[in-house]
């Protein structure tokens, strides 16, 4: 009986060397007045391009589905320590707002921008409009990725809560999605000559410089998020609160802007000609896949710490609504690109469904069922032959002479 309150104890001491030191206390979120969003939201930004920045400058010597997986990850650091932060506060209200927000904002917002930013370049260029967004073979890979932790997803919010088994299970997912990507060979058509300007500048430094500068704005944007977090988490609750806005809505609607903006910008640069629009799309869905699987998988694990005893994440009756219209929005997305190609009027159709709950939350149940019904019956036009999962067919070829061929090898 001496047993367990010696590992809580052992618990708690180890979390200390884990976590910064903002998370140490589990008694709330420390609420600043309004203003602190004027440098913290600033503090997030520059946190996010200086981490995106150094990424983007690594990206080029590795493989690009694995590099665009790492670049999506890192991109998204400030909304993992957003996430991270509630968790650890055990706010789990504000922790499920967050992880709504971002991910419905990265589907409804950011796959239809990538394709508006392609389309308007591309008819001023040519004069033609652009009918869709076409993938390369290699990208089935990120599209049929998205599949399994969204399945996961739809049963963890049946049960009605997120464990630390559960977390497990995802992160097994992420970690298969990353080892697959790994074993992929780089992609010989991207050029640093292609890249933004400051990721070009550090990439063509001489490798101890390009180290330094990676290693320095990694560095500096951590910086920056470990004194920015908590100050602009407590800001957003003290403007909800200002302008009478349930704190759960103000942060699902409000947070992602600042903490996916970054990743947004660099997917927009990328999207400006046609040939490099899929890869600014997989950047979007890599993204998608860590936030339906590494972010949730690390949930639990920091509550529980939080709390010094295994603790799960339960969903109420807000939440779960919630989380099922994001889930479903997923689907959509999902079904949309199966046949790997990204028309102008599933863009469209995302969008218009996004800002639907923005504008009248009360249309939330209704957009739900959209959703659903839109995906049941683009499965039902595949599984007729109406609509080609063109997906299966390119990952089993990539998996028969890229992946399998580099597994022997090893």
């Amino acid at each position: 009986m001496f047993v367990v309150p010696w590992v809580i104890s052992f618990q708690r001491s180890a979390s200390y060397l884990l976590v910064p030191a903002f998370f140490l206390t589990t008694t709330g979120i420390k609420q600043g007045g309004p203003g602190a969003i004027l440098w913290s939201a600033p503090a997030i930004l520059g946190s996010a391009l200086m981490i995106a920045w150094a990424a983007e400058s690594a990206q080029f010597f590795i493989a690009q589905g694995f590099a665009l997986a790492i670049l999506a990850w890192m991109q998204t650091l400030p909304e993992f320590a957003i996430e991270a932060l509630f968790a650890w506060h055990r706010q789990t209200d504000y922790l499920v707002a967050g992880l709504t927000g971002a991910l419905r904002l990265l589907t409804g917002f950011g796959w239809p921008a990538i394709y508006l930013t392609a389309a308007t370049v591309h008819r001023r260029r040519t004069g033609k409009p652009l009918r869709h967004i076409r993938l390369e073979d290699h990208q089935a890979v990120e599209v049929l990725s998205l599949a399994p932790p969204l399945l996961y997803f739809a049963f963890v919010i049946w049960k009605g809560s997120l464990s630390v088994l559960d977390g497990a299970v995802m992160l097994g997912m992420y970690a298969a999605y990353l080892l697959i990507l790994g074993r992929m060979p780089p992609e010989a058509a991207e050029t640093i000559e292609e890249m933004e300007a400051i990721p070009r500048k550090i990439a063509t430094s001489p490798r101890p410089l390009r180290i330094a500068l990676i290693a320095m704005l990694f560095m500096g944007g951590g910086f920056l998020i470990y004194y920015a977090t908590e100050p602009f988490a407590g800001s957003l609750q003290s403007l909800a609160a200002l302008a009478g806005i349930p704190g759960f809505i103000f942060l699902q609607w409000f947070a992602p802007i600042a903490t996916e903006f970054p990743e947004m910008a660099s997917t927009f640069y990328w999207s400006r000609t046609v040939d490099r629009a899929p890869m600014a799309l997989m950047n979007m869905v890599s993204s998608n896949i860590s936030q339906w699987s590494l972010l949730p998988a690390l949930l639990p694990v920091l509550l529980s710490i939080s709390a010094g005893r295994m603790s799960w994440i339960v969903f109420d009756s807000l939440q779960r609504p919630e989380l099922t219209m994001t889930l479903a929005q997923a689907l959509v997305g999902l079904t949309f690109l199966i046949n790997m190609e990204f028309a102008f009027w599933e863009a469209w159709a995302l969008f218009g469904l996004f800002l639907i709950p923005f504008a009248w939350h009360a249309a939330a149940p209704a957009v739900t069922g959209i959703y659903f019904a839109w995906a049941g019956v683009e499965t039902l036009r595949m599984i007729f032959g109406q609509r080609k999962a063109r997906a299966l067919s390119a990952f089993a070829e990539v998996w028969k002479s890229q992946i399998a061929p580099g597994r022997r090898r090893r």
